[in-house]
């Protein structure tokens, strides 16, 4: 995490000291489909957008607005759609549930939340694509774990740095084993 905070520092000021201002505002995401756009016929093409209720909606390959950034929009291509329609993980998640936030919030970062453990497996060319683009983490890398405290190489922030520190996250998160994550998680 400390590394991440100088590192946004670093970019900041590298920033500003180019353009002699603080960066632009983000740029806005294009409109998704009217909340009332009809779903496709089965197997034909089905509008993003808030229209998008549940899974029975996803009935084709869905089109996201010109400019969409997600993940699901660039990774989820008409073979990947096509090889994991009506595909459950082994926790019983459907692949359509855990696209269709994304499909319904054109604005997502992300937008594939998957369903189990497995997912990642069962819908690897997925998952796959958007954990090394959004983690840079290969397929074949290994994720190394050091949790001696006593290790961190933290100095401290300068007066300047902290003062553009405005707050830090830290979350954790565990999970059951053999249960589904959030998307697949039931009252069951």
């Amino acid at each position: 995490m400390y590394d991440g905070v100088k590192a946004m520092i670093t970019a900041e000021q590298e920033l500003e000291a180019k353009s002699g201002a603080k960066p632009a505002a983000p740029k806005e995401v294009p409109a998704a489909a009217p909340k009332d756009a009809p779903a496709a016929a089965a197997g034909g093409k089905v509008k993003a957008g808030p229209h998008l209720k549940s899974i029975k909606d996803l009935t084709g390959m869905v089109e996201f607005p010109a400019g969409t950034k997600s993940s699901v929009a660039r990774f989820m291509t008409e073979p990947v759609y096509n090889e994991y329609k009506g595909k459950k993980d082994k926790a019983g998640v459907p692949f359509e549930l855990m696209v269709l936030s994304g499909c319904q919030n054109v604005d997502s970062g992300i937008g594939v939340y998957a369903g189990s453990h497995d997912s990642y497996t069962t819908f690897n060319k997925l998952f796959d694509a958007v954990i090394e683009d959004y983690h840079k983490h290969g397929v074949k890398d290994k994720h190394v774990s050091n949790m001696n405290y006593k290790e961190l190489n933290c100095p401290p922030f300068s007066e300047v740095e902290k003062g553009m520190i405005i707050s830090t996250r830290i979350r954790v998160g565990r999970n059951l084993a053999d249960y589904p994550l959030g998307p697949g998680i039931t009252k069951e």
